[in-house]
């Protein structure tokens, strides 16, 4: 039993030292699939405002430069790590409204709603606007110059209960 627990401590330890690279992944991922989309939406407004407007989606024309800017502009700022958590937050509306629009007809049960990439991206967002971008980001940095603490400590994994 010894050896299962000095394992699980060597673990732990691997794990917290790894800490920094789940947001950082994450938010690299998000960060790039959303700069990437709303720059190619920008760059097609007529053929976005249509589909919006074959969707049915009130004032498609302003509603398609509003999403597109927002997943250019929050999609930049999550991939710098800067604004991250209030970035978050119009990304999980826009991929709420696609859903709700564009894929509603493609709904069956929630299996299907939860295979969905928007649902996904709507999980990843979530966690990035609770969790916070992580340690390897401009917000950290930005705290970090303005003196303030950067995050609330949290439990070390080590104070962990052994049946964890």
């Amino acid at each position: 039993m010894d050896a299962l627990l000095r394992i699980r401590r060597s673990l732990l330890s691997v794990a917290d030292r790894l800490s920094w690279l789940p947001p950082t992944m994450a938010r690299v991922a998000i960060g790039v699939v959303f700069a990437g989309t709303g720059w190619g939406k920008l760059h097609n407004l007529d053929k976005i405002t249509a589909f919006f407007a074959d969707l049915g989606i009130p004032a498609p024309g302003f509603n398609a430069v509003l999403a597109s800017s927002a997943e250019l502009i929050c999609g930049v700022l999550i991939l710098a790590g800067l604004l991250t958590r209030l970035a978050s937050i119009p990304l999980i509306v826009v991929m709420g409204v696609a859903i709700l629009t564009a894929k509603r007809g493609d709904i069956g049960g929630v299996s299907d709603l939860l295979g969905f990439t928007e649902t996904l991206y709507i999980v990843l967002l979530s966690w990035l606007a609770t969790a916070g971008p992580g340690p390897l980001s401009l917000d950290r940095l930005a705290l970090r110059a303005l003196g303030a603490t950067a995050e609330p400590q949290r439990p070390s994994s080590r104070a962990a209960p052994a049946h964890n």
